[in-house]
């Protein structure tokens, strides 16, 4: 991130376009606090549903602590008493439980086919090109497979509530 300015609700940052050693590289100014799926719906490529869908995800892997972590947590759990499952550290604990079944059970709809590029784009911020070619897809095929997956996932989630 080379110069990152604060704007309301967002931080605009620069990013390279091309790998450090390549000769022809171009870099950009994005909003870093903006997720690829929000993106994808600013230019008309995801709808209201398959977003919302993607962000419910999101939001069950982060409660249930499935990120990548790089060094220990040392900070106490926090003993809030409004929460659904208690306060305290086993109140957290059945919380965590509880959105790793949701998120297994909606991985599970979306299918093995779907999920991997749902669970990176969606899941771990990344973007729909890096996405590909971590996957070893060609270009563009990404948003195909994304909107497809998306749709089994808002089916799955309309399905568990109606």
């Amino acid at each position: 991130m080379i110069d990152a300015k604060h704007y309301p609700n967002r931080i605009i940052g620069s990013r390279m376009l091309a790998p450090a050693d390549a000769i022809d590289r171009q870099t950009v100014a994005v909003n870093l606090t903006e997720s690829p799926l929000a993106w994808l719906a600013r230019r008309g490529l995801l709808n209201a549903t398959q977003v919302a869908a993607g962000e419910r995800l999101r939001g069950d892997h982060a409660r249930a602590g499935l990120g990548a972590r790089v060094t220990m947590r040392w900070d106490p759990a926090p003993t809030g008493s409004g929460e659904r499952f208690g306060g305290g550290a086993q109140g957290q604990a059945l919380a965590s439980i509880e959105a790793k079944r949701r998120f297994d059970a909606a991985m599970a709809a979306v299918g093995p086919g779907l999920s991997d590029i749902l669970w990176r784009v969606a899941c771990e911020g990344e973007g729909v090109s890096e996405a590909e070619k971590g996957l070893g897809w060609p270009a563009r095929a990404a948003k195909l497979v994304l909107g497809m997956a998306l749709d089994r996932l808002a089916s799955h989630y309309n399905n568990r509530n109606g």
